[in-house]
């Protein structure tokens, strides 16, 4: 038995590989992040009829063993509600879980954020930095922001879509001279790329929230 890991499309439901679909079409149990995104995403595919089981910031270590317990029996597939499983997301822990119990592990490539951003880069990026996530909370994300402004390399950074407008004006205020790369709402109607010098970037006409991920480039 084993553990399938199948990117999904990040906005274009045309974008699910042909294995990806084959794999889905064929696992009786998917694994979902968020069982309405995932399930709107199966659907766009055709595929119903599925077990579905969750997993997310908010599952316990028993969700975990019932997960993996499913795995060791049966052919599973999981996806996140965008993108790459593992990246961003608990992933890694079903993985590290199964590992242990020699499950095995496939992993399907796809659709990546990350793999979009820099393919969108004007420059070539050989080393980068992935920072991600900032801290929510004012005073540690303040503390964080001094960090990265000590990185002469390249940083990739993102935060939840109700954040692009703040993350908008500290990228103005922390790397006003240092040329950034900001991409919302990849493969969606609505996207928008924009490359340019941090200190113009509040000048970019944006929605108040989108997906977004925003490329630092490197001194």
């Amino acid at each position: 038995m084993a553990l399938y890991l199948v990117a999904v499309p990040i906005g274009d439901p045309k974008d699910l590989t042909l294995r990806g679909l084959e794999c889905l079409t064929q696992c009786p149990i998917i694994i979902l992040e968020e069982r309405k995104e995932g399930s709107r995403i199966l659907r766009e595919q055709g595929l119903t009829g599925k077990q579905y089981f969750e997993l997310n910031e908010h599952s316990s270590k028993e969700d975990l063993q019932e997960l993996v317990q499913l795995c060791a029996k049966n052919e599973v597939a999981l996806i996140t509600d965008a993108g790459t499983p593992g990246f961003c997301d608990p992933g890694a822990d079903l993985v590290n879980l199964c590992r242990k119990q020699n499950i095995r592990i496939q992993s399907l490539p796809g659709a990546s954020s990350l793999m979009l951003l820099l393919s969108l880069s004007s420059c070539r990026i050989d080393q980068f930095i992935f920072r991600g996530f900032l801290p929510a909370e004012n005073e540690t994300r303040e503390k964080a922001w001094l960090e990265i402004r000590r990185e002469p390399r390249a940083i990739v950074l993102m935060d939840t879509p109700y954040r692009l407008q703040k993350m908008v004006l500290e990228i103005s205020l922390h790397f006003p001279e240092r040329k950034i790369l900001l991409g919302t709402d990849f493969t969606q109607p609505g996207e928008v790329v924009w490359e340019g010098l941090g200190k113009d970037l509040v000048k970019v006409v944006l929605p108040k929230k989108a997906e977004f991920m925003i490329l630092v480039y490197a001194k």
